[in-house]
């Protein structure tokens, strides 16, 4: 009979899943920019960014007011064998004149209690770090403040919603001027419940409140929490989960005695879940229920008491008391005869029955809710199955005898794909405020640390106009014939004297060594009114025991692979020109002859340094003895890269690479250029400036994880410049820097995986994919590991792409400037040397890259009008184009 007249208060399994599922959206539209304003349930950031790591420690006060009671404690975390927390606490009564009054009475007394605590600690000339559990809906925009959205459970004092608790703490501390406190975080008693559980158990990352109200709190990715700038790590969220339904969304749920209950309390139509849930209303649902029943007869044999009809007579106490196990009948009996009901022994049975369906109604809403979190918790980390632990604290949860189990059984039943262990929080959420407050120290510790150890990476304006200065007179020494043998900066005649004048025409091949890859392309080079550029391509690997074994190895894999291109292509007897780009250092004699002055980018072939590559190549071909061709031009990437993007644009003068390694070209004056006969015309000539720094000069902004990768390299003490900013390295920069936070405690609990000690394993285009914020699928690591990853990538690129700016704007202003800004396009291209096409991996694959780069051009070269033009095709065509160019110079000389 009472199943039946209670009907609409058991919920079926279906109903549980559709209200987990309106849940799901409740907190999306919280979530949400667009939707927050006019969503019921809030999903408030709290600012607090990762749970405790285990090496927190140190002396704090927590304040713990979120009913009747006031708790102060003084948490100390120490670390002698194993961290330990010592707790000494004291309660104090909020009178009820107090919590419906001021608001300045309100935190006078707090200030007032927390002093008389202080004097019992004997600790009031010490400035200890405080963490506030305040329990009500607060927006927060930073950690130490929180603004009361809305008072609930019985608090209503005057002027303070709307108003920043923390500030008002603060100035009824410093109106009684005698102790001082540092307020350093202010959090919900859900958050101080998943930080209490979350020092004993790591994996925590839900808090749960049933007590008086109810509330719960989670560990949310920040790429989907819109109210807060950044993607990085995770932030906990409270949900102020009490409102959902305050919108209507829980109106085919809710029953008449809920509506009641609703039109009787301090804040009608609000914190509707709440009031079907919690502790401060279970009771009066119960007394309601029992009041109809016994109007209609079904009760007490429609016997009613002044008693039974007085409000709070029946408490959420009692309900735990009746649904004891073995004496639950005598407690009903014994609390419905002090309510003057005289029930017989089946009146206590049914209302021992309307006990049970009033809590399990709210053991099964509590278990769908949390069930909604539990899924989106599952969906964010892309398992199949999670594994978590919910930190839970209440007295309802605690106290009520059937409650935990009820609730435990109903969301796993809910959630069968999650495997989910409750904690019990002992200390309270008191002790969770000290550890978010510890946390909160330890962190802004190591920020303030990781902040001070990046500085290093980031140049000043001044620093950019220095090195531009010396690279300056480095570019100088290397164009001059007294210098340049002890210059570093080799500046090396290219014999290129013209770019591409659109009359260029024939087939063609290129050949393009300067990596882990070697391409041959054929290019048919087409003039007249529609000039076309038709290419075709092979790629072929060279393995490591090529690039560091002997020359003659080497130059014979590169012909193999030509006579497989020419198979391929079929023209095997034809005797075309030919272009040799090859990226490494060397010093031209002419346009067909390159003499290698050193090898860089991992390559070490014995007997090649200080040879001429072209006969080298020449060399293998005769060895081979199946075709001939024509080697017209040996160019560097750079040139050919300058070459490209000239075919498309005249006005290109300048070639950048940056990539595995980095170089630049640009066209010079004849006059200026010591080593070649002649002052007429141009010449485009390589700086080859990853060797800029060779000699010292940048000693003073090369930072310990620099020196150490330089170190350790194949040639340490060249290249210093390149080592600094280019592809192949900077990976390496960042594994140094994490290695280095990692012995200093700050990241993975100072342990050093086997991993992370490999040299190279962390690859550059980590990077990259950490850059396009993808880096979620490489770290599933706590908040400031993230951020300190994110934050030396984000220091390398502003140091290389700055660099690089600082070398271009050089470049862009060495020759003088005739009246007017000087327009210069720049042609730049980024190639890791992948398998493929060469891929793209500063400019195109790092969005931050080529806008540093840009603004800094723009700032160091304020009189240049820079237009940068990526090149497509690569310096492969570069060097067909090359070769065209020869062709067609060599013809008209003949």
């Amino acid at each position: 009979q009472i199943d039946k007249y209670l009907y609409a208060m058991r919920l079926s399994d279906e109903t549980l899943i559709d209200i987990m599922a309106r849940f799901r959206r409740e907190m999306k539209n919280g979530l949400s920019r667009d939707f927050n304003p006019t969503a019921a349930v809030k999903m408030l950031p709290t600012f607090v960014r990762s749970i405790p790591d285990g090496s927190e420690k140190g002396d704090f006060i927590a304040l713990d007011l979120g009913g009747s009671y006031f708790r102060i404690l003084r948490v100390k975390v120490s670390h002698e064998k194993k961290q330990t927390v010592q707790m000494e606490s004291e309660i104090y009564n909020t009178p009820e004149d107090i919590m419906h009054g001021s608001g300045t009475r309100l935190f006078d007394h707090v200030a007032e209690c927390l002093g008389d605590f202080m004097e019992k600690q004997q600790i009031k000339d010490k400035k200890l770090p405080v963490g506030f559990t305040f329990s009500f809906p607060c927006r927060q925009s930073k950690l130490d403040e929180g603004i009361l959205i809305t008072w609930t459970k019985r608090f209503k004092a005057s002027g303070v919603e709307g108003a920043d608790v923390v500030r008002l703490l603060n100035r009824a501390i410093k109106k009684r001027g005698d102790y001082d406190a540092d307020i350093m975080a202010v959090v919900n008693d859900t958050v101080g419940t998943m930080m209490t559980c979350g020092f004993d158990d790591q994996r925590c990352e839900v808090g749960l409140i049933i007590g008086t109200g109810t509330n719960a709190c989670y560990m949310e990715e920040m790429r989907h929490i819109d109210l807060v700038e950044g993607d990085e790590g995770r932030m906990c969220i409270n949900t102020e989960w009490g409102a959902f339904g305050d919108d209507g969304s829980l109106e085919d749920i809710r029953t008449e005695f809920d509506r009641e209950i609703d039109r009787g309390s301090l804040n009608p139509g609000k914190q509707l879940f709440e009031k079907m849930v919690s502790g401060l209303y279970m009771g009066e649902l119960v007394r309601l229920i029992l009041v109809k029943m016994a109007k209609e007869g079904l009760l007490f044999e429609g016997r009613i008491t002044p008693e039974l009809l007085t409000k709070g007579k029946f408490e959420t106490k009692h309900v735990s008391a009746i649904e004891k196990s073995k004496e639950g009948l005598n407690k009903a009996k014994e609390i419905l005869t002090r309510l003057g009901v005289e029930p017989s022994h089946e009146d206590c049975i049914a209302v021992q029955h309307v006990c049970t369906i009033v809590s399990f109604r709210s053991a099964n809403l509590v278990a769908s809710t949390l069930g909604a979190i539990l899924n989106q918790l599952r969906d964010n980390k892309g398992v199949g199955r999670l594994r978590t632990t919910v930190g839970v604290d209440g007295s309802l949860y605690k106290m009520h005898p059937q409650y935990a189990r009820r609730l435990h059984k109903t969301t796993r039943r809910l959630v069968p794909d999650s495997e989910v262990r409750f904690l019990l929080s002992e200390s309270g959420s008191g002790k969770g405020a000290a550890m978010v407050t510890a946390v909160a120290y330890r962190l802004s510790e190591q920020h303030r640390l990781i902040d001070e150890t990046l500085a290093e990476f980031k140049l000043t304006h001044e620093q950019l106009l220095q090195v531009k200065k010396r690279m300056r007179a480095e570019m100088e020494a290397g164009l001059k014939k007294k210098t340049h043998e002890t210059a570093k900066v080799k500046m090396l005649p290219t014999f290129v004297r013209s770019t591409p004048d659109g009359s260029e025409n024939g087939d063609f091949l290129a050949l393009d060594l300067g990596g882990t890859n070697f391409r041959v392309l054929l290019v048919k080079i087409r003039s007249g009114k529609r000039r076309t550029v038709e290419m075709h391509n092979k790629i072929y690997a060279i393995p490591i025991e090529v690039m560091q074994g002997t020359g003659e190895e080497l130059f014979d894999h590169i012909v193999t692979c030509i006579s497989d291109f020419l198979d391929y292509m079929g023209i095997k007897g034809a005797r075309l020109p030919l272009g040799f780009t090859f990226s490494f250092p060397c010093k031209q004699t002419s346009l067909d002859a390159g003499i290698l002055l050193n090898w860089t980018k991992g390559f070490k072939a014995t007997d090649c340094e200080g040879e001429d590559v072209v006969y080298l190549l020449r060399e293998g071909i005769k060895r081979r003895e199946e075709f001939d061709l024509d080697v017209v031009a040996v160019v560097n990437d750079t040139v050919g890269t300058m070459m490209t993007c000239a075919y498309e644009d005249p006005n290109c003068e300048i070639g950048l690479i940056v990539g595995t390694g980095s170089n630049a070209c640009y066209m010079e004056e004849m006059r200026n250029i010591e080593m070649v006969d002649g002052e007429q015309g141009r010449m485009c000539v390589n700086t080859e400036w990853g060797a800029f720094g060779d000699n010292g000069c940048l000693d003073d902004i090369r930072t310990i994880y620099d020196k150490a990768v330089d170190d350790y390299s194949l040639n340490a003490g060249k290249q210093r410049y390149e080592k600094m900013i280019s592809g192949m390295y900077l990976g390496e920069i960042v594994r140094n820097i994490l290695i280095d936070f990692t012995k200093r405690g700050f990241l993975f609990r100072g342990q050093i995986s086997e991993t992370l000690k490999t040299r190279h394993i962390f690859e550059t285009k980590f990077l990259s994919q950490i850059e396009r914020d993808s880096w979620r699928a490489l770290l599933g690591s706590p908040e400031i590991i993230l951020v300190s990853v994110r934050a030396c990538v984000e220091g390398l690129f502003t140091t290389s792409s700055e660099f690089l700016a600082m070398l271009t704007a050089n470049m862009l202003v060495l020759s003088p400037v005739k009246g007017g800004a000087l327009q210069r396009p720049v042609a730049v291209l980024h190639s890791a040397g992948a398998a493929g096409p060469p891929s793209p991996t500063a400019i195109v694959s790092f969005r931050s890259f080529s806008r540093i780069m840009h603004q800094t051009v723009k700032d160091l070269a304020p009189n240049c009008d820079v237009t940068f033009l990526l090149s497509e095709d690569g310096s492969g065509k570069g060097a067909a184009l090359i070769t065209a160019v020869g062709c067609r110079l060599r013809d008209a000389e003949q």
